[in-house]
């Protein structure tokens, strides 16, 4: 196996790993040589699609497509792909330019926007195990989900909102630990640096499911 090959696969393991250690994880993205650039791309495309096709899922705009006569469990899937590809550009460009705002504020070096980019794509990675809600729900609530005013309220859907939730901080709590390990800075430095970059999307979400 080629050199470029190994250290493709470590960044393919490293995008589960970081769910579990996730400091070991980070300290890996000390190493931001353009090889080592190069092998996380293919993983981070793939957290950034999973995660966000789990994101548009549970947003209002989701929960009102059956509405809509036109639109069946096929075009569900076909929106959320393409919804789940644009919030994915713009979680990593948007939101990375914050985070790196944020870094560069707080004294990190000037030429870190790739490294915080790839930084947040693996902090997303609890978006994507989230997932595992999905078939949970539609086996529940069926196409409830994407109705207003199905069945898909009460205590239940409660409890499965605060999971959603949960892995939204799960994502903060491991962006804050990246910062933090990659640039060796106290945690309020570190969540100091974090700070723009999870406020703008926490307002965004906040929004899609109609909280604001």
């Amino acid at each position: 196996m080629s050199e470029t090959a190994m250290l493709e696969r470590a960044w393919w393991r490293r995008a589960a790993r970081v769910l579990v250690a996730p400091r070991e994880v980070f300290a890996a993205f000390r190493n931001d040589t353009p090889e080592a650039a190069e092998a996380r791309e293919e993983p981070i495309v793939a957290v950034l699609l999973l995660g966000s096709f789990s994101a548009v899922l549970g947003t209002t705009a989701a929960g009102h497509l059956l509405d809509d006569p036109e639109y069946d469990a096929l075009l569900i899937v076909v929106w959320a792909i393409v919804a789940a590809a644009i919030y994915a550009a713009a979680a990593y460009f948007l939101v990375g330019a914050l985070l790196y705002g944020g870094i560069r504020v707080a004294g990190g070096e000037p030429h870190g926007y790739r490294r915080a980019r790839h930084l947040l794509a693996y902090a997303s990675a609890p978006l994507v195990v989230s997932l595992v809600i999905w078939p949970i729900r539609v086996s529940i609530y069926g196409e409830d989900l994407f109705r207003r005013g199905g069945a898909d309220g009460g205590a239940g859907n409660a409890a499965f909102e605060v999971a959603e939730t949960a892995f939204l901080v799960w994502v903060a709590a491991l962006v804050v630990v990246g910062v933090r390990t990659v640039h060796d800075w106290s945690w309020p430095r570190a969540a100091a640096a974090a700070a723009p970059a999870l406020a703008a999307p926490a307002l965004v979400v906040a929004r899609a499911y109609g909280l604001l």
